[in-house]
């Protein structure tokens, strides 16, 4: 049986909107506010989170991001029409956004980013995405794997312990 909290759920801030499509679409932008309950010890992965907005609004949420003063610098993820990811990527969000689109315009719908709070952590954030998402990512092979294959531990950031399989070479018994 899982151990009972008092901390309550965060509750969601709208705060405004920011793109309007006329009409199917809307984004808006908000806060999580803390509910009640003991303070966190530790600083939160990500500032910002966007999941799959349509690719029409990334000029105002672009816009309105800047006016808010955060930073462009995260992951991101591009989606198809059916939201099955097909790019992900670290760096400055909106120009890579922007150059994937240009790169595949019929194919790509929707979008994603985080705004990571430690610029250390992007890396590892990418290819976690890339390693779950990788049969699905059409358009970059970077960190890719598919089937069974492990990737290299590399891949992550130094300073980490870890697991890794090898496969004992020679004739099977």
């Amino acid at each position: 049986m899982a151990a009972s909290t008092n901390k309550k759920p965060s509750r969601k801030i709208i705060n405004e909107c920011v793109y309007k499509d006329g009409s199917t679409w809307t984004v808006q932008y908000g806060e999580l506010k803390r509910g009640p309950g003991k303070p966190p010890k530790e600083q939160h992965l990500f500032k910002i989170a966007a999941e799959k907005l349509p690719y029409d609004s990334l000029p105002a949420v672009k816009k309105h991001l800047k006016n808010e003063g955060h930073t462009y610098q995260g992951v991101y993820v591009t989606f198809d029409s059916m939201g099955c990811p097909r790019y992900v990527g670290r760096g400055n969000i909106f120009s890579r956004l922007e150059a994937r689109k240009k790169a595949q315009p019929l194919e790509l719908q929707y979008f994603s980013f985080y705004v990571v709070s430690q610029k250390q952590h992007e890396r590892e954030i990418e290819t976690l995405l890339i390693r779950a998402a990788s049969f699905l990512l059409e358009f970059n092979d970077k960190k890719r794997r598919v089937g069974l294959s492990a990737g290299s531990i590399n891949d992550y950031e130094p300073g980490m312990f870890f697991y890794e399989r090898h496969r004992k070479k020679g004739k099977k018994a």
